[in-house]
């Protein structure tokens, strides 16, 4: 059950809404009947605001069910539509924390593969050259800190693609930390993998005016928060 409060909204207006998503948490509720964030948040906002009818909520973009972060709503269908435009045109910018347990060859670069998705196993594979089916997946990452047994890395998608920096990431040899299904060694306690959206940035779609949105980690992971903290005291040198 998804346990949507308040507290969750990062940012609100007439035309968006940005969450920031609990590792575990559905974006859209499954075929099984599980509630979703985007069932959730339509009643609270029908709630909240006494609203009659129906709540329009659509989903602009989509984060796995394990990992955790900002995830964008659009609360009109002007916002929604322009939103969808910006994603196919990369106009969104979104950056992900990953937590590894290895470290990756450099401390900073781009990594490219071609990613094959297996609808059976729901996984995917990155290959170092192009295979049947496959898609480019690109993405560039900085290492910001790192611990005894873990090392925590900045992410930015420059592709979309299924399980992306998952896949990639185990490819390379540094799984991400509860990440069982790319090779981790072990789970987190709460059932999610250290995989964080932590900020996205783009033009408002309807406003035209810059926004920047910030997630703050799982508050009740000690790992999280002492690599919050590291990269809170690297930012200020």
């Amino acid at each position: 059950m998804t346990n949507f409060t308040i507290h969750d909204i990062l940012y609100e207006d007439n035309h968006l809404l940005v969450v920031n998503k609990r590792a575990g948490d559905l974006v859209q509720s499954d075929a099984e009947g599980e509630t979703g964030l985007e069932d959730a948040i339509k009643n609270y906002i029908r709630r909240r605001d006494n609203k009659p009818g129906d709540v329009f909520l659509g989903v602009a973009h989509r984060i796995d069910r394990p990992v955790s972060g900002a995830v964008v709503f659009a609360k009109t269908s002007k916002a929604l539509v322009r939103l969808n435009e910006m994603i196919r045109n990369g106009e969104m910018d979104k950056t992900y924390w990953v937590v590894t347990e290895s470290l990756l060859p450099d401390e900073a670069g781009t990594l490219v593969h071609h990613i094959v998705r297996d609808g059976k196993t729901n996984r995917s594979h990155a290959h170092q050259s192009p295979k049947k089916d496959s898609k480019e997946a690109r993405l560039e990452y900085r290492m910001i800190a790192g611990s005894k047994n873990f090392y925590l890395y900045e992410v930015k998608l420059l592709t979309g693609r299924h399980h992306q920096i998952r896949a990639q990431f185990a490819k390379e040899g540094a799984p991400i930390r509860g990440d069982l299904k790319y090779g981790a060694k072990r789970s987190n306690e709460d059932g999610g993998i250290s995989l964080h959206s932590r900020r996205i940035a783009m033009i408002h779609p309807v406003k035209k005016t810059p926004l920047e949105v910030v997630a703050p980690t799982p508050p009740h992971d000690n790992l999280w928060k002492f690599f919050e903290s590291a990269a809170a005291g690297a930012s200020r040198l």
